[in-house]
């Protein structure tokens, strides 16, 4: 018997690495982004039942972690504050040191406000560079104004 969401995420990434699935596989196979399908497939979004089932299909899911992965979860998949994973931990390190420039440029451009998490999108690429590949990441949220009342 499954009963939360993360043995669900557990049973995705045991069958991922045994079955040699890459994440941008699993999301043309449902029309999506990889970005969007990773995010889900690690248990931070909600598939619609035809997208489940795809991915219950892809990874030999039984019918009880299709029916969890319709399930809206609880989102924040980090297990300490201050997150450990080196990787990770740079994200936090230009949040840390970029946060104030951010919002200060933001709040220039566009107001009081802030940019969306949910209406978002995010694209992640390899850039080839003669000096050693980059990541280029492109984040994009809509900006909601606070409002006056």
């Amino acid at each position: 018997m499954i009963s939360n969401r993360e043995e669900v995420t557990a049973l995705i990434l045991a069958k991922k690495v045994a079955k040699g699935v890459q994440w941008k596989e699993v999301a043309d196979a449902i029309g999506l982004s990889k970005e969007w399908t990773t995010a889900a497939c690690l248990g931070q979004m909600t598939f619609n039942k035809e997208q489940a089932t795809i991915v219950g299909e892809i990874f030999e899911l039984p019918d009880e972690a299709v029916a969890w992965l319709q399930i809206v979860p609880y989102k924040g998949s980090l297990p300490t504050e201050v997150p450990t994973d080196p990787l990770i931990y740079r994200w936090y390190e230009v949040v840390n040191v970029y946060g104030s420039t951010i919002k200060e440029l933001i709040h220039e451009e566009f107001g009081d406000g802030i940019m969306s998490a949910i209406d978002f999108s995010m694209d992640i690429q390899r850039e080839e560079n003669p000096n050693g590949d980059r990541v280029n990441v492109v984040l994009s949220g809509k900006f909601l104004p606070y409002k006056t009342y």
